[in-house]
């Protein structure tokens, strides 16, 4: 089962919910980096320390992780405004890349985001910045469902001969129930009733990401988990990034 959605919010009291959301999110930076600094300087104090050395870690990237929701949510608010450079872009390299900057975290939680292979690459038609985020938040809400004996995959598909390319996460999980999938195509950003520690914030940014770059986002269910995708145009160009 999938769901495709272009949605983004509208009306004057969504506007007014996204203004508070932003100041919001402005108001939670400055906290954020400096327990990020404190973290920072706890592990340099308790160098030698594995107990502490490890505490020191999660709350690095744990604050890394909240700073990335609320980098997100003032980017979200700026689509309209902002021109946002469509190009070929190769999906396995970035991929490997968001895998690279996770690897940390999934660590830290024994969690493991790896890289589905694949023989080609053929490009999407993306923003590079806009698509990472999309991704970022996959990664983000797998890594709270993903059993530590199975590892979390980026995976590319081509459907339509590369007219059209699906770029996502697949966990082992809970699955996702129709109602969750309902309320992510109307763009409304609830946590997921059978995945209470998701972000369901992250998830309606991911659509807006999406949106901005003329693609959906959609879910796949399946019997031992799910696997969140963002479909795009694919390009016949070759893509050097």
């Amino acid at each position: 089962m999938r769901m495709r959605g272009t949605s983004q919010w509208g009306g004057h009291d969504d506007a007014i919910a996204d203004a508070a959301i932003v100041a919001a999110a402005h108001e939670l930076k400055s906290p954020l980096a400096l327990i990020r600094q404190l973290g920072l300087q706890l592990d340099e104090a308790v160098d030698g320390q594995p107990d502490a050395a490890v505490l020191a870690a999660q709350i690095v990237l744990t604050s890394e992780r909240a700073l990335r929701l609320t980098t997100d949510l003032t980017r979200a608010e700026r689509l309209d405004e902002t021109f946002f450079a469509i190009e070929p872009i190769n999906p396995i390299a970035l991929c490997e890349e968001v895998a690279h900057e996770f690897a940390p975290l999934y660590a830290a939680r024994d969690r493991q985001l790896v890289v589905a292979s694949r023989r080609r690459a053929q490009p999407v038609l993306a923003n590079r910045d806009l698509l990472r985020r999309v991704l970022a938040n996959f990664a983000d809400n797998a890594l709270e469902y993903g059993e530590s004996n199975e590892p979390i995959t980026l995976m590319t598909h081509y459907l339509d001969h590369g007219e059209q390319v699906r770029i996502g996460v697949r966990d082992h999980g809970p699955g996702v129930d129709m109602r969750d999938i309902r309320a992510l195509y109307h763009g409304q950003p609830s946590r997921l009733a059978r995945r209470p520690a998701s972000s369901g914030l992250g998830l309606s940014l991911a659509q807006r990401f999406a949106a901005a770059m003329n693609g959906a986002v959609g879910v796949v269910r399946h019997r031992d988990g799910a696997s969140f995708y963002v479909q795009l145009r694919g390009s016949t160009q070759v893509s050097w990034l």
